[in-house]
């Protein structure tokens, strides 16, 4: 089965041949017309959980983490950071040792995990800026409790979200980045001193910029415009086109640039379930609309995202204006760049049709293997074959 394809970072045309599990790559001289690209694969590095597994349920086994890697790939995420929220500390405790279990012992959870994100306790406890974390379990850094974490999660902990106006926040920023962990500000109500102290003891990342916050601020100053305006800190956003309108995607991207903006899902475990109302270690009681949003069940706040990075991806084309290459950069290599890690060693084809605004995830390779074949594969390697 083969295929034109352009490279979306060095815009090479390549012939892909998909042979059984086998990908071939080759350049070609010609430039084709095709609306097929291959990309560094998709990385996330907020992930709740997806298509039911859930990163913060009380029965968390070590399965459902390589399985869930495995269910990702459908959405051109190659790798990812399971994130776990705001619960108890043996809660927390018990989900970070589950998930260094599977690290060790998946080799598909090992090559798929980039580390764990810790998103609180050690946030901001005022209403709708905790989201749906549980407000009882909020509470200040305590380092002796993150380095009992840290052990039970064998070190992957790699990412930690925290309120910058906690008391001790900002020498627990210190002593997190002395130790390679990196920090990022978020479900926080910092003061424009508060998050510049933040940035100064190397906080490099705002999470879900523009979420996580009250739904009523004053004009000026206020944390959005703060760390919009500090260019130590990249913006994760989430482009699931319900947690920030088309307008402040573009405002966001304007004043942070492509290259300090990292496209994340914060998907939970409703994302692909079936419309309703369910209960969820994230946020208790929820419904899933039809649209696709996600909300504690009877207020407007949001319990996180019913979506994917394909969403993230198709959106940042179709409503903020980003080329693909711009796009891909957000979902693909500024993330590696934040952790200081190297890409692995995977590539997501994927149709974009821009006269109909629609992505198509085709496949997940890795080393020469097709990891995830999508039934549409067939209907553009017969349209479009070399």
């Amino acid at each position: 089965m083969h295929m034109v394809v352009h490279e979306v970072m060095t815009g090479q045309t390549l012939a892909v041949d998909l042979s059984g599990d086998r990908a071939k790559m080759s350049p070609i001289g010609s430039v084709a017309p095709t609306s097929l690209y291959l990309s560094p694969g998709w990385v996330d590095l907020q992930v709740n959980g997806f298509a039911g597994f859930d990163m913060n349920a009380p029965a968390l086994q070590p399965d459902d983490v390589g399985q869930m890697a495995r269910r990702l790939w459908a959405e051109g995420v190659a790798a990812f950071c399971p994130t776990v929220i705001t619960a108890s500390a043996a809660h927390i405790e018990r989900c970070l040792d589950t998930i260094a279990t599977a690290y060790a012992t998946d080799p598909e959870a090992q090559a798929s995990l980039l580390g764990i994100h810790l998103e609180g306790p050690y946030i901001s406890p005022a209403d709708g800026t905790h989201g749906a974390h549980p407000v009882e379990h909020i509470h200040p850094p305590d380092w002796d409790e993150f380095c009992r974490w840290q052990s039970a999660a064998h070190g992957l902990i790699r990412l930690v979200t925290l309120a910058p106006e906690q008391p001790g926040a900002i020498d627990f920023i210190r002593r997190l980045v002395a130790a390679g962990v990196v920090v990022a500000i978020g479900h926080s109500e910092a003061s424009t001193q508060e998050i510049a102290a933040a940035a100064a003891a190397g906080a490099s990342l705002s999470t879900h910029l523009g979420n996580g916050i009250a739904a009523t601020l004053r004009r000026h100053p206020n944390p959005i415009w703060d760390q919009l305006a500090d260019e130590r800190l990249y913006a994760s956003v989430i482009f699931d086109g319900f947690h920030l309108p088309a307008s402040v995607m573009r405002v966001i991207l304007r004043a942070k640039g492509i290259d300090r903006t990292i496209l994340v899902s914060d998907a939970v475990a409703l994302a692909r379930m079936a419309p309703g109302v369910y209960n969820s270690p994230v946020g208790g009681q929820v419904e899933l609309h039809s649209s696709g949003r996600l909300n504690l069940y009877g207020t407007e706040y949001l319990a996180g995202s019913a979506s994917s990075m394909k969403d993230g991806v198709e959106n940042a084309l179709r409503l903020a204006g980003c080329s693909v290459a711009e796009a891909i950069r957000m979902a693909a290599l500024n993330p590696l760049r934040l952790l200081g890690v190297a890409a692995p060693e995977a590539s997501t084809l994927f149709s974009w049709e821009s006269d109909k605004q629609q992505l198509t995830v085709l496949a997940m390779l890795r080393g020469g293997r097709v990891l995830y074949r999508s039934p549409e594969v067939q209907r553009y390697a017969q349209k479009e074959t070399v």
